[in-house]
């Protein structure tokens, strides 16, 4: 240890980084802890995404516009040294560290300019930033007393880069407060005890609070959403860092405030979309800018890889610019929407039967059997060869991986007639005997009835037709997902979606660009996976009426798929639908598909899943209030 100090004393401290803390204590505090936390270190190049647009843009247009001007630049220098900055899930400091150096490099910049137009200074510069505009809230001790010291080491390097440039000697001892971190959860906390403000005060709120899904909550973060939440938002389903877009609402409600933060882009998907922008937007609230879902991780050890958006929030207010940002590039919008587009604030809302008027889409299936009803192809074949009256006793199942894979399932499929030649076959009793207990043991009263028919499954949804199977979940990756049409005999199980009485010119349509761009925006993740819904994303996708004419093109375009498919039968789904091996003829007969069905819409053809959406959310706005 003292040989390690030593070596440590050898070296340059003068340019440390003191964000590096951070990329510490996520190396430090244990993956178990850090998972239950829900905390993510932020790398510098993300803080600056936030920080940016949220702000420091906005400084810097103000010094271009009035460095000629002494008057405006030391009216700035006034501004910078009132605006106050809070974060309240601070973690080691990584945002109000990087914050606190920009300002410091804006406000040097600004008493240069000072001393070019009076071609030297009339006084002794000083800095009017200060640690006491700084707030934060943290709950993790070790972390809170980081941020701290991280201030201090912050303030005392750029004292040191002031004193350099200007020779002005700042005495860093004593230590002087190192801002405001409390430490406490940011969610029982009054935000406004921690940073006093009125309406007027520029007050900029940012960090990157912890994101928990529904299911992963620990009880204590289940507790925190109950007792903010209840009143305002159906919770139950929400991710936990929306309660600091909740907090942040409240807080810059009426006044110059604004707030942004690094989230998980799940608040921006699926049903969550309903449960937190509809009380967002009633708040007199809007989104200005963001950066829609990247992904990132940092150089810290055991970094989470994670999808993330920036989104920033302010009061209302029609004179002002809104963007929508990239890596490379910014797009001026007239409106961001809660999906994160240039739309207006339509928020997609579950449907129990389609808008357009398609076909009922149903879940799959259930066996609910402790898998006794369910065989392999050598348990089929064994069974077969034992009494070949059992063929129609049994049916291929299909459930997402036998679809996407290509792999053989079996099950019993046995109606009330067939019961009697059922249990006469003596391996297929015992498989239902084993249905019967297993239904028997179970905590669930309904399942328990169901032991009354253990030679059935479940829930039956399965029609003697043809059907359009849609799987629950598929790749980020994929440019479409998987569908399939299947025969009269084939049982589509849950949790996949089933459409019986099947047409090709619907098969097309789900399968098309449109269908693909509309489920990638209104519907939820699996991680980053798509995850489909028949109330979310398929009763809400709006598809305008056509003829029978232009019904039957889409069927042709779609059977031509189909057929590439059939070239390719050494290969399986996942394979085909490999962006980066898909085959050929495959591709040109989706772009074909994609082609029809985007003539339903209108006559040019669009160049982009925007254009598309701009297209699907005016379409849906207009058939939704009819």
């Amino acid at each position: 240890a003292r040989r390690l100090l030593l070596e440590c004393g050898d070296l340059n401290w003068a340019e440390i980084n003191p964000d590096i803390f951070g990329s510490m204590i996520q190396a430090v505090i244990s993956p178990e802890l850090r998972s239950s936390l829900g905390s993510h270190y932020t790398s510098v190049t993300n803080i600056m995404k936030l920080i940016q647009p949220l702000f420091l843009d906005d400084l810097y247009t103000e010094f271009a516009d009035g460095r000629t001007n002494e008057k405006r630049l030391r009216k700035l220098l006034n501004r910078i040294s009132h605006i106050k900055f809070l974060d309240p899930a601070c973690g080691s400091g990584n945002f109000l560290i990087i914050t606190y150096k920009e300002l410091r490099k804006l406000e040097m910049l600004i008493w240069e300019q000072i001393e070019s137009l009076n071609h030297g200074l009339k006084e002794i510069p000083f800095s009017n930033v200060s640690l006491t505009q700084f707030y934060g809230i943290e709950i993790d001790e070790f972390a809170h007393e980081t941020a701290t010291l991280s201030l201090w080491l912050a303030e005392h390097q750029m004292n040191k880069r002031f004193e350099n440039r200007f020779q002005t000697h700042v005495d860093p001892l004593p230590l002087r407060i190192g801002g405001h971190i409390v430490h406490g959860n940011a969610c029982r906390i009054d935000w406004n005890t921690v940073c006093p403000h009125n309406p007027e005060d520029e007050v900029f709120i940012m960090g990157n609070p912890p994101y928990r899904g529904a299911r992963l909550q620990s009880d204590d973060q289940k507790a925190d959403m109950a007792l903010l939440l209840s009143d305002d938002i159906a919770f139950n389903n929400l991710d936990y860092i929306g309660c600091w877009f909740y907090l942040a609402t409240k807080y810059i409600e009426n006044s110059v405030s604004r707030f942004a933060f690094v989230t998980t882009n799940s608040i921006c998907q699926g049903e969550q979309v309903g449960l937190l922008w509809n009380y967002v937007f009633h708040q007199n609230i809007e989104i200005y800018f963001a950066y829609p879902s990247f992904r990132w991780s940092n150089n810290a050890k055991d970094n989470a890889g994670v999808t993330i958006s920036i989104i920033g929030l302010r009061t209302i207010s029609n004179n002002l610019p809104k963007h929508l940002l990239a890596e490379s590039s910014m797009k001026l919008v007239k409106n961001i929407n809660a999906y994160l587009l240039d739309s207006s604030n339509i928020i997609v809302e579950k449907k129990s039967t389609s808008i357009s008027n398609l076909p009922v889409m149903d879940f799959g299936s259930m066996a609910n059997d402790g898998g006794a009803l369910l065989l392999s192809p050598s348990e089929f074949e064994e069974l077969i060869e034992l009494n070949n009256e059992a063929k129609k006793l049994i049916k291929k199942i299909y459930g997402s991986l036998e679809f996407i894979r290509g792999e053989l399932k079996y099950c019993l499929w046995i109606n009330d007639e067939d019961k009697e030649l059922a249990y006469s076959i003596p391996p297929i009793k015992e498989r239902i005997d084993a249905c019967e207990r297993s239904r028997h043991e179970s905590k669930r009263e309904a399942t328990n009835k169901l032991a009354h028919y253990p030679y059935r499954f479940g829930e039956i949804r399965y029609k003697e037709t043809e059907s359009i199977i849609v799987r629950s979940v598929s790749s980020e990756s994929r440019e479409y997902i998987p569908m399939g049409l299947l025969g009269k005999d084939e049982v589509i199980i849950a949790p996949n979606f089933a459409i019986y009485d099947a047409q090709l010119w619907l098969f097309g349509i789900l399968t098309s660009k449109m269908h693909m761009a509309w489920v990638k925006a209104v519907g939820g993740r699996l991680k980053t996976d798509y995850r489909y819904s028949a109330t979310l994303c398929y009763n809400t996708f709006p598809f305008p009426k056509i003829a029978e004419a232009k019904r039957a093109e889409i069927g042709r375009a779609a059977e031509a798929v189909l057929m590439a498919r059939e070239q390719h039968t050494e290969k399986t789904l996942a394979q085909m639908y490999d962006p980066a091996h898909m085959p050929a003829d495959l591709r040109e007969a989706h772009t074909l598909l994609d082609r029809v069905v985007e003539s339903c819409y209108r006559a040019i053809p669009f160049h982009s899943d925007e254009e598309r959406l701009e297209h699907l959310f005016a379409l849906y706005e207009k058939m939704t209030k009819e």
